[in-house]
Protein backbone atom coordinates (compact mmCIF):
# COMPACT_ATOMS: atom_id res chain seq x y z
CA UNK A 1 0.00 0.00 0.00
CA UNK A 2 1.38 4.06 -0.32
CA UNK A 3 1.48 5.65 2.60
CA UNK A 4 0.56 8.99 3.17
CA UNK A 5 3.49 9.56 5.64
CA UNK A 6 6.27 7.11 4.45
CA UNK A 7 9.53 6.20 6.39
CA UNK A 8 11.89 7.94 4.16
CA UNK A 9 10.91 9.72 1.18
CA UNK A 10 13.66 8.68 -1.33
CA UNK A 11 12.21 10.22 -4.62
CA UNK A 12 11.58 13.40 -3.11
CA UNK A 13 14.69 13.31 -1.58
CA UNK A 14 16.64 12.98 -5.11
CA UNK A 15 13.92 15.55 -7.07
CA UNK A 16 15.54 18.29 -4.07
CA UNK A 17 19.04 18.23 -5.39
CA UNK A 18 18.75 16.69 -8.69
CA UNK A 19 20.84 19.09 -10.99
CA UNK A 20 23.86 18.64 -8.36
CA UNK A 21 23.73 15.17 -8.38
CA UNK A 22 23.15 14.58 -11.59
CA UNK A 23 26.06 17.02 -12.79
CA UNK A 24 28.18 15.15 -10.39
CA UNK A 25 27.68 11.79 -12.04
CA UNK A 26 27.93 12.91 -15.78
CA UNK A 27 30.97 14.49 -14.55
CA UNK A 28 31.73 10.87 -13.48
CA UNK A 29 31.35 9.21 -16.73
CA UNK A 30 32.60 12.00 -19.01
CA UNK A 31 35.33 12.49 -17.77
CA UNK A 32 35.77 7.95 -17.19
CA UNK A 33 36.47 9.03 -13.68
CA UNK A 34 35.03 5.73 -12.18
CA UNK A 35 37.41 3.79 -9.58
CA UNK A 36 39.43 5.76 -7.43
CA UNK A 37 39.85 8.49 -8.63
CA UNK A 38 40.26 12.53 -7.99
CA UNK A 39 36.19 12.49 -6.55
CA UNK A 40 37.03 9.71 -4.24
CA UNK A 41 40.13 11.69 -2.77
CA UNK A 42 37.98 14.92 -2.38
CA UNK A 43 35.11 12.52 -0.51
CA UNK A 44 38.00 11.30 1.50
CA UNK A 45 38.98 14.73 2.63
CA UNK A 46 35.79 16.92 3.27
CA UNK A 47 34.62 13.65 5.24
CA UNK A 48 37.38 13.57 7.57
CA UNK A 49 37.73 17.65 7.63
CA UNK A 50 33.89 17.30 8.79
CA UNK A 51 34.13 14.76 11.23
CA UNK A 52 37.18 16.79 12.48
CA UNK A 53 40.15 13.84 11.67
CA UNK A 54 42.91 13.92 9.87
CA UNK A 55 42.31 10.62 7.69
CA UNK A 56 39.13 9.09 5.84
CA UNK A 57 39.49 5.83 3.75
CA UNK A 58 36.50 5.43 1.70
CA UNK A 59 35.09 2.07 1.79
CA UNK A 60 31.56 -0.04 -0.32
CA UNK A 61 29.88 -0.77 3.46
CA UNK A 62 29.55 0.28 6.74
CA UNK A 63 30.42 -3.83 7.41
CA UNK A 64 34.25 -3.37 6.14
CA UNK A 65 34.99 -0.62 7.60
CA UNK A 66 34.40 -2.10 11.14
CA UNK A 67 36.18 -5.35 10.00
CA UNK A 68 39.03 -3.50 8.47
CA UNK A 69 39.42 -1.53 11.43
CA UNK A 70 39.63 -4.39 13.92
CA UNK A 71 42.46 -6.20 11.34
CA UNK A 72 43.75 -2.97 11.69
CA UNK A 73 43.80 -2.79 15.39
CA UNK A 74 45.11 -6.55 15.22
CA UNK A 75 41.98 -8.44 16.75
CA UNK A 76 42.21 -12.25 15.89
CA UNK A 77 41.55 -15.58 16.58
CA UNK A 78 41.71 -15.78 20.57
CA UNK A 79 40.52 -11.95 21.15
CA UNK A 80 37.62 -11.22 22.48
CA UNK A 81 36.24 -7.87 21.19
CA UNK A 82 32.83 -6.05 23.50
CA UNK A 83 29.91 -4.75 21.95
CA UNK A 84 26.38 -4.29 22.61
CA UNK A 85 23.33 -6.55 21.57
CA UNK A 86 21.22 -3.97 20.63
CA UNK A 87 22.69 -3.15 17.08
CA UNK A 88 22.47 -3.93 13.12
CA UNK A 89 24.21 -7.88 13.28
CA UNK A 90 27.28 -6.04 10.70
CA UNK A 91 28.51 -4.92 14.17
CA UNK A 92 29.01 -8.30 15.54
CA UNK A 93 29.30 -10.00 12.21
CA UNK A 94 32.94 -8.55 12.00
CA UNK A 95 33.79 -9.10 14.78
CA UNK A 96 32.92 -12.77 13.83
CA UNK A 97 35.04 -12.91 10.19
CA UNK A 98 38.04 -11.85 12.31
CA UNK A 99 38.08 -15.00 14.46
CA UNK A 100 37.39 -12.87 17.99
CA UNK A 101 34.78 -13.75 20.18
CA UNK A 102 31.69 -11.21 20.14
CA UNK A 103 31.04 -10.25 23.95
CA UNK A 104 27.56 -9.47 23.88
CA UNK A 105 26.71 -6.59 26.79
CA UNK A 106 23.46 -4.65 27.79
CA UNK A 107 22.02 -1.15 26.79
CA UNK A 108 20.81 2.01 28.81
CA UNK A 109 18.12 3.74 28.85
CA UNK A 110 19.13 5.66 25.53
CA UNK A 111 19.67 2.25 23.80
CA UNK A 112 23.59 3.01 23.76
CA UNK A 113 26.39 0.76 26.00
CA UNK A 114 26.01 1.05 28.97
CA UNK A 115 29.80 1.64 30.98
CA UNK A 116 28.94 -0.65 33.72
CA UNK A 117 28.21 -3.57 31.81
CA UNK A 118 31.51 -2.96 29.97
CA UNK A 119 33.81 -3.20 32.86
CA UNK A 120 32.48 -6.59 34.30
CA UNK A 121 32.65 -7.43 30.91
CA UNK A 122 36.64 -7.73 30.56
CA UNK A 123 38.59 -10.51 30.94
CA UNK A 124 42.60 -11.53 29.97
CA UNK A 125 41.38 -12.12 26.33
CA UNK A 126 39.25 -8.91 25.91
CA UNK A 127 41.29 -6.59 23.20
CA UNK A 128 38.79 -4.04 21.89
CA UNK A 129 35.47 -2.33 22.72
CA UNK A 130 32.96 -1.70 20.05
CA UNK A 131 30.66 1.06 21.39
CA UNK A 132 27.22 1.31 18.49
CA UNK A 133 26.32 5.39 18.90
CA UNK A 134 22.51 4.04 18.22
CA UNK A 135 19.72 6.65 16.10
CA UNK A 136 22.05 9.23 16.07
CA UNK A 137 23.28 9.53 19.78
CA UNK A 138 27.01 9.11 20.97
CA UNK A 139 27.74 6.32 23.98
CA UNK A 140 29.01 8.18 27.14
CA UNK A 141 32.91 8.54 25.69
CA UNK A 142 34.43 9.92 28.30
CA UNK A 143 33.44 6.56 30.68
CA UNK A 144 34.01 4.07 27.83
CA UNK A 145 37.71 5.59 26.62
CA UNK A 146 38.78 5.97 30.60
CA UNK A 147 37.96 2.08 30.48
CA UNK A 148 39.80 1.31 27.69
CA UNK A 149 42.51 3.46 29.09
CA UNK A 150 42.96 1.61 32.07
CA UNK A 151 42.75 -1.96 30.74
CA UNK A 152 44.59 -1.40 27.29
CA UNK A 153 41.46 -2.28 25.07
CA UNK A 154 41.30 -0.22 21.05
CA UNK A 155 38.02 1.41 20.62
CA UNK A 156 36.21 1.22 17.10
CA UNK A 157 33.02 3.18 17.18
CA UNK A 158 30.24 2.04 15.34
CA UNK A 159 29.44 5.49 14.25
CA UNK A 160 27.01 4.56 11.11
CA UNK A 161 23.78 6.31 12.90
CA UNK A 162 25.45 9.39 14.28
CA UNK A 163 27.45 11.04 11.57
CA UNK A 164 27.53 15.28 12.84
CA UNK A 165 26.58 13.87 16.41
CA UNK A 166 28.63 15.14 19.61
CA UNK A 167 29.28 13.90 23.05
CA UNK A 168 30.81 16.90 24.66
CA UNK A 169 31.62 18.91 21.53
CA UNK A 170 33.70 16.08 20.15
CA UNK A 171 32.08 14.69 16.82
CA UNK A 172 31.18 11.07 16.50
CA UNK A 173 33.72 8.93 14.64
CA UNK A 174 36.36 11.22 16.16
CA UNK A 175 37.30 9.83 19.52
CA UNK A 176 38.38 6.18 19.47
CA UNK A 177 41.04 4.75 16.93
CA UNK A 178 38.37 4.52 14.23
CA UNK A 179 35.29 5.67 13.70
CA UNK A 180 32.96 3.66 11.02
CA UNK A 181 30.86 5.06 8.77
CA UNK A 182 27.63 3.55 6.84
CA UNK A 183 26.05 5.49 3.25
CA UNK A 184 23.15 3.06 2.81
CA UNK A 185 20.66 4.89 1.07
CA UNK A 186 18.77 5.76 4.14
CA UNK A 187 21.68 7.19 6.24
CA UNK A 188 21.68 10.97 6.97
CA UNK A 189 24.16 10.79 4.37
CA UNK A 190 23.63 8.05 2.11
CA UNK A 191 24.52 7.06 -1.38
CA UNK A 192 22.47 5.52 -4.29
CA UNK A 193 23.76 1.84 -3.05
CA UNK A 194 25.82 0.82 -0.30
CA UNK A 195 28.93 2.77 0.87
CA UNK A 196 30.88 3.03 3.82
CA UNK A 197 33.99 4.54 5.08
CA UNK A 198 36.68 4.64 8.53
CA UNK A 199 37.70 7.70 10.17
CA UNK A 200 41.20 7.83 11.58
CA UNK A 201 43.75 10.16 13.43
CA UNK A 202 46.50 7.40 12.83
CA UNK A 203 48.02 7.35 9.24
CA UNK A 204 49.34 3.76 9.81
CA UNK A 205 45.47 2.56 10.51
CA UNK A 206 44.51 4.36 7.18
CA UNK A 207 47.13 2.69 5.31
CA UNK A 208 46.36 -0.60 6.37
CA UNK A 209 42.36 0.06 5.57
CA UNK A 210 43.28 1.73 2.30
CA UNK A 211 45.57 -1.77 1.31
CA UNK A 212 42.62 -4.05 2.53
CA UNK A 213 40.24 -2.09 0.36
CA UNK A 214 42.21 -3.19 -2.61
CA UNK A 215 43.17 -6.40 -2.29
CA UNK A 216 46.50 -5.26 -0.61
CA UNK A 217 47.61 -3.38 -3.47
CA UNK A 218 49.05 0.05 -2.71
CA UNK A 219 47.74 1.70 -5.90
CA UNK A 220 50.80 4.26 -6.33
CA UNK A 221 53.29 1.66 -6.53
CA UNK A 222 51.35 -1.44 -7.77
CA UNK A 223 53.20 -3.33 -4.82
CA UNK A 224 51.05 -5.82 -3.05
CA UNK A 225 51.32 -5.88 0.96
CA UNK A 226 49.03 -8.49 1.72
CA UNK A 227 46.06 -10.53 1.10
CA UNK A 228 43.15 -7.66 1.06
CA UNK A 229 39.29 -7.51 -0.39
CA UNK A 230 37.79 -5.83 -2.62
CA UNK A 231 35.89 -2.96 -0.83
CA UNK A 232 36.83 -0.02 -2.81
CA UNK A 233 34.04 2.98 -2.46
CA UNK A 234 33.07 3.39 -6.16
CA UNK A 235 34.38 6.77 -8.20
CA UNK A 236 30.56 7.91 -8.69
CA UNK A 237 29.28 7.13 -5.38
CA UNK A 238 31.58 9.27 -3.67
CA UNK A 239 30.80 12.13 -6.23
CA UNK A 240 26.80 11.34 -5.30
CA UNK A 241 28.04 11.77 -1.45
CA UNK A 242 30.76 14.26 -1.67
CA UNK A 243 27.19 16.48 -3.08
CA UNK A 244 25.22 15.88 -0.23
CA UNK A 245 28.43 16.17 2.38
CA UNK A 246 27.57 19.87 2.07
CA UNK A 247 24.00 19.13 3.09
CA UNK A 248 24.21 17.58 6.24
CA UNK A 249 24.41 20.27 8.71
CA UNK A 250 20.98 21.06 7.33
CA UNK A 251 19.22 18.48 7.12
CA UNK A 252 20.53 17.76 11.08
CA UNK A 253 18.64 20.91 12.23
CA UNK A 254 15.97 19.60 9.92
CA UNK A 255 15.63 15.99 11.77
CA UNK A 256 16.22 17.81 15.05
CA UNK A 257 13.44 20.29 14.81
CA UNK A 258 11.20 17.41 13.50
CA UNK A 259 12.14 15.48 17.05
CA UNK A 260 11.25 18.52 19.13
CA UNK A 261 7.49 18.73 17.15
CA UNK A 262 7.61 15.14 17.97
CA UNK A 263 8.80 15.52 21.81
CA UNK A 264 6.32 18.58 22.20
CA UNK A 265 3.02 16.42 20.30
CA UNK A 266 4.04 12.89 22.31
CA UNK A 267 4.78 14.10 25.34
CA UNK A 268 2.79 13.01 28.65
CA UNK A 269 0.99 9.60 27.00
CA UNK A 270 0.94 7.05 29.33
CA UNK A 271 2.31 3.85 28.50
CA UNK A 272 4.89 5.11 25.98
CA UNK A 273 8.51 6.55 26.21
CA UNK A 274 10.18 9.03 24.23
CA UNK A 275 13.60 9.05 23.45
CA UNK A 276 15.97 11.30 25.10
CA UNK A 277 17.26 15.13 23.31
CA UNK A 278 20.46 16.25 24.06
CA UNK A 279 21.35 16.40 27.76
CA UNK A 280 24.35 15.36 29.65
CA UNK A 281 26.92 16.91 26.63
CA UNK A 282 25.17 15.58 24.06
CA UNK A 283 23.92 16.91 20.47
CA UNK A 284 21.42 13.58 18.92
CA UNK A 285 20.93 14.27 15.25
CA UNK A 286 18.14 11.32 14.80
CA UNK A 287 19.27 9.29 12.73
CA UNK A 288 15.66 7.74 13.81
CA UNK A 289 13.32 8.67 16.25
CA UNK A 290 12.37 5.90 18.80
CA UNK A 291 9.60 5.72 20.85
CA UNK A 292 8.98 2.59 23.02
CA UNK A 293 5.56 1.09 24.30
CA UNK A 294 4.88 -2.47 25.79
CA UNK A 295 1.88 -1.93 22.75
CA UNK A 296 3.98 -2.05 20.13
CA UNK A 297 2.73 -4.43 17.78
CA UNK A 298 -0.83 -3.13 17.63
CA UNK A 299 0.36 0.94 17.87
CA UNK A 300 2.14 -0.34 14.20
CA UNK A 301 -0.95 -1.94 12.82
CA UNK A 302 -2.99 1.07 13.85
CA UNK A 303 -0.70 3.40 11.77
CA UNK A 304 -0.31 1.12 9.06
CA UNK A 305 -4.23 0.85 8.64
CA UNK A 306 -3.91 4.83 8.84
CA UNK A 307 -0.84 5.06 6.18
CA UNK A 308 1.73 5.96 8.10
CA UNK A 309 5.10 4.18 7.79
CA UNK A 310 7.38 2.73 10.67
CA UNK A 311 10.34 0.50 11.10
CA UNK A 312 11.48 -1.86 13.83
CA UNK A 313 15.01 -2.25 14.48
CA UNK A 314 15.12 -5.13 15.65
CA UNK A 315 12.14 -7.35 16.33
CA UNK A 316 14.02 -10.09 18.27
CA UNK A 317 17.25 -10.46 20.11
CA UNK A 318 20.16 -11.42 17.74
CA UNK A 319 21.05 -14.46 19.65
CA UNK A 320 17.41 -15.99 18.36
CA UNK A 321 18.56 -15.76 14.58
CA UNK A 322 20.00 -20.05 14.89
CA UNK A 323 21.99 -19.58 11.95
CA UNK A 324 24.31 -17.19 13.82
CA UNK A 325 25.31 -19.50 16.06
CA UNK A 326 25.31 -16.80 19.16
CA UNK A 327 25.43 -17.86 22.90
CA UNK A 328 22.54 -16.66 24.53
CA UNK A 329 24.07 -14.16 27.00
CA UNK A 330 20.89 -13.47 28.74
CA UNK A 331 20.19 -9.57 28.38
CA UNK A 332 16.57 -8.86 29.38
CA UNK A 333 16.68 -5.19 28.90
CA UNK A 334 17.57 -5.96 25.57
CA UNK A 335 15.09 -8.39 25.00
CA UNK A 336 12.18 -5.85 25.67
CA UNK A 337 13.94 -3.43 23.37
CA UNK A 338 12.71 -5.71 20.67
CA UNK A 339 9.59 -6.00 21.69
CA UNK A 340 8.78 -2.14 22.13
CA UNK A 341 11.17 -0.09 20.10
CA UNK A 342 9.20 1.51 16.99
CA UNK A 343 10.28 4.48 14.49
CA UNK A 344 8.29 7.13 13.48
CA UNK A 345 9.02 8.68 10.03
CA UNK A 346 11.64 10.76 9.88
CA UNK A 347 14.14 12.15 6.86
CA UNK A 348 15.55 15.20 5.43
CA UNK A 349 12.04 15.37 3.71
CA UNK A 350 9.77 14.81 6.79
CA UNK A 351 6.89 17.67 6.83
CA UNK A 352 5.53 19.36 9.96
CA UNK A 353 2.08 18.11 8.77
CA UNK A 354 3.09 14.49 8.70
CA UNK A 355 4.61 15.18 12.00
CA UNK A 356 1.20 16.20 12.87
CA UNK A 357 -0.23 13.22 11.50
CA UNK A 358 1.37 10.75 13.11
CA UNK A 359 1.09 12.96 16.03
CA UNK A 360 -2.82 12.35 16.12
CA UNK A 361 -2.75 8.67 15.33
CA UNK A 362 -0.75 8.17 18.07
CA UNK A 363 -2.88 9.84 20.23
CA UNK A 364 -6.18 8.30 19.09
CA UNK A 365 -4.29 4.32 19.60
CA UNK A 366 -4.27 5.46 22.95
CA UNK A 367 -6.89 7.28 23.78
CA UNK A 368 -8.70 4.24 22.48
CA UNK A 369 -6.23 2.37 24.11
CA UNK A 370 -7.34 3.39 27.70
CA UNK A 371 -11.09 3.71 27.16
CA UNK A 372 -10.97 0.21 26.64
CA UNK A 373 -8.24 -1.23 28.78
CA UNK A 374 -10.83 1.01 31.68
CA UNK A 375 -14.00 -1.35 30.17
CA UNK A 376 -12.30 -4.41 30.50
CA UNK A 377 -10.83 -3.65 33.98
CA UNK A 378 -14.53 -2.54 35.09
CA UNK A 379 -15.63 -6.24 33.37
CA UNK A 380 -13.94 -7.82 35.23
CA UNK A 381 -14.50 -6.10 38.81
CA UNK A 382 -17.92 -6.77 37.69
CA UNK A 383 -17.99 -10.24 36.96
CA UNK A 384 -15.70 -11.01 40.11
Amino acid sequence: MGFIVPFVDPKTHYHNLKSEIDSAIVGCFRNGDLICRQQLRDFEEHLAAFVGVKHAVGLNSGYHALEFSLRAAGIGPGDEVITVAHTFVATVSAIVNCGAKPILIEVGEDFNMDPEWVEAAITTRTKALIPVHLNGRMCSMDCIMEIARRHGLAVIEDSCQSLGSHYKKRKSGSIGLTGCWSFYPFKILGGFGDGGAITTNDPNVARIVALLRYNGEDRQTGEYHCHGQTALLDNVQAAVLDVKLRHVSRWVEHRREIARLYHSGLEGIRGMRLPPFDGDGHFDVFQNYVITTAERDRLREHLRVEGIETLISWPKPMWEHQGLRLVNPHLAHTERICREVLSLPMSAETTTEQVEIVVASIRRFFSLYSITSESHKLRAAVLS
